[in-house]
């Protein structure tokens, strides 16, 4: 599995759907593996998990610096 795939997959699916974007702040784990349909081994849903929050995070700081 290409995790850097997955994860700005999961990025545009959740910054594209409300519902999602609660999900993940709630419960991230269980959002991402509902989202991925397969179950993976902790450290694969981990490292996925902490790649989604930060391209998030990213893409908002992103968004505040090209703000006036």
């Amino acid at each position: 599995m290409d995790i850097k795939a997955k994860v700005e997959e999961l990025v545009k699916k959740i910054q594209s759907d409300e519902a999602l974007q609660a999900q993940f702040k709630k419960d991230p784990v269980k959002a991402v593996e509902g989202m991925v349909g397969v179950d993976l081994p902790d450290d694969t849903i981990n490292s996925i998990v902490t790649g989604v929050k930060a391209k998030l995070n990213l893409d908002k700081l992103g968004g505040l610096f090209g703000k006036k």
